[in-house]
Formats: structure tokens, sequence, C-alpha cells
């Protein structure tokens, strides 16, 4: 029996996969593929693919399509870092979120909500899912007169800037540094948090 010598290196270990940016990555690509492509026509394969993982991890991760697309369409796990700021600042902190979100995360945590047309019935579910968790959640955090409408009309502001700087693709406004995008756009959407 042959010992292995001091000058020889020990096997390496297999690569262990990161299971939460597994899970993320599979989430970015779902997300990405919704945008693009009616929910009944999206296969866990596609998604698969462009995640760069094999379908048997997803189900893995997520049991099967119908559960991983609810978590797609549902927008819990990204509001609270989108409402993360005292009501005085929350506009700021919303246009940044957001801006940041694009740039750095390549997600938005709101846009997806611009699909729902193209999701026949999961378009519905978008729809309640985006009423109770952001709009709802927002008029919450409203004090004074027509919170609901108020919180609507700051989302609202959201989604534009969002439109345009991440479907649009605004030339000006992607080659503007964000701390002066969120100087211009913030008091837009801070008037209608601040009665």
């Amino acid at each position: 029996m042959t010992t292995p010598s001091a000058a020889t290196p020990p096997a390496a270990a297999p690569a262990r996969r990161d299971a939460e940016a597994t899970k993320a990555a599979i989430l970015r690509a779902a997300r990405h593929l919704l945008a693009r492509h009616a929910h009944a026509d999206i296969t866990l394969k596609a998604v698969a693919d462009r995640a760069g993982v094999s379908p048997p991890l997803i189900l893995k991760y997520f049991g099967n399509k119908d559960a991983l697309f609810a978590r797609v369409m549902s927008f819990e796990a990204d509001v609270p870092d989108l409402l993360d700021a005292p009501l005085d600042d929350l506009g700021r902190h919303m246009v940044r979120h957001v801006l940041v979100g694009q740039t750095e995360r390549g997600a938005d945590p709101v846009l997806r909500i611009v699909f729902a047309p193209l999701q026949g019935e999961q378009g519905d579910i978008l729809r309640a899912n985006f009423r109770a968790q952001v709009g709802d959640r927002l008029a919450e955090r409203l004090a004074g007169p027509d919170a609901g409408l108020r919180a609507e009309l700051a989302v609202s502001a959201l989604l534009g800037l969002g439109v345009m700087f991440g479907i649009a693709r605004g030339t000006h406004l992607r080659a503007a540094a964000i701390d002066d995008i969120v100087d211009r756009y913030a008091p837009a959407v801070q008037m209608h948090l601040t009665p």
C-alpha cells in the first residue's frame, strides 16, 4: 500500500454550489423570461439554460414551475428593502433603490408589473400581488388623507423611471450619475408621500 508523499498535493474537493446565489440566479432568469414571454410559453429548460443550471436543480430548489413563478410574481421579498427608510427620506430611498437595483443587481423591485398584460390569468395574480404587497403596504405607511391614491401616484412615478431607465434605456438618463437623477427625481416621488 502506497502512501501519498508530502510532495503530492491532496485531491481538490469538488466545488460546492452556493445555494442562495443559485436560487437568486434562477429567479433572475425566470424574471427575465417573464418580461419577454407569456408564462405558459416558458419552460424550466429555458430558465435553467439562462441561469446556467440544470432543470432538476430548479425542481430541487423550487419544487415545480408553478412554485418558481409564484415566487417571481410575488413582490414580498422586494418590498422591505424598497420601503426601508424614514418617511421624510423615503422618496430618495425608493428612487435610489430602483436605479441601483437595475445598474448593480440587474433587477428592479417593481418593474415586472408592467409585463402583467402579457401573462393572461397569471397577470391577474401579478396585479393582485402588486396591489397588496407594494401599493397597500406603502399606503399603510402614509399619514394624512388619500393615502392609497398618494401611494399609487408615488409608485407610478417609480415605474415611469424604471421603464425609462431599464426598458426604453433613455440615453441621457443612463449617462447621468445616479446621485443627479435622485436629486432631480426624488422630490416628484416624495411629494406624494408627505401630505
